[in-house]
């Protein structure tokens, strides 16, 4: 079983590459945005919350995501061959929280995978996808807002990994089937 964490920026390409890792590996796939957004669509309460945190730019509190996905991972029942968390630790209680987590399930995480793209580029990728997809979290204004939360909150988390043995720095920038060659070679070497 390979859990991998992917992480990067708004934009860095965590589910393009996500969708790819699960076409070759067969792994499932927790990505906190879609959760929350489904939530958000639904109307639930946990979707009114989230969507109050969601539209000022801010994360959701730690609590509140650990439990959701402690239920949508034992969904996956007891042998899948490992989970992709897209979006999710955002910060080291959340990483502490999800190994945590995942130690109670006898598991762990196998790899922290960071695509790293320079600011340009994420405010280039997000205004297109905005523009694309319609997504009102993808305007300039909320884009530098989310970029200012990931670099204060979430790039501690590369050394945090760094110290638990698990980062795995890729390129992000580029051909798209570079970039998956080499996460591939990242988890082919778990």
């Amino acid at each position: 079983m390979k859990n991998i964490v992917i992480f990067g920026a708004p934009g860095s390409g965590k589910g393009t590459q996500s969708d790819k890792m699960i076409a070759k590996y067969g792994f499932e796939h927790i990505s906190t945005g879609d959760v929350l957004r489904n939530e958000i669509k639904n109307g639930t309460e946990l979707g009114k919350t989230a969507k109050g945190f969601i539209d000022q730019g801010q994360l959701i509190p730690d609590e509140l995501m650990v439990n959701i996905l402690a239920s949508v991972y034992d969904s996956f029942g007891k042998e899948h061959k490992g989970v992709i968390f897209d979006g999710f630790p955002r910060t080291i209680p959340q990483a502490e929280a999800l190994k945590n987590m995942l130690a109670e399930r006898g598991h762990k995480v196998a790899a922290m995978i960071e695509l790293d793209v320079p600011e340009e580029e994420l405010m280039k990728r997000l205004i297109l996808r905005g523009q694309q997809s319609g997504r009102s979290d993808d305007n300039e204004e909320t884009i530098k807002k989310r970029l200012d939360v990931y670099h204060n909150q979430t790039s501690p988390l590369i050394d945090w990994y760094e110290k638990e043995g698990v980062h795995h720095h890729i390129n992000g920038l580029g051909e798209l089937d570079r970039i998956f060659a080499d996460i591939c070679n990242v988890i082919d070497s778990l």
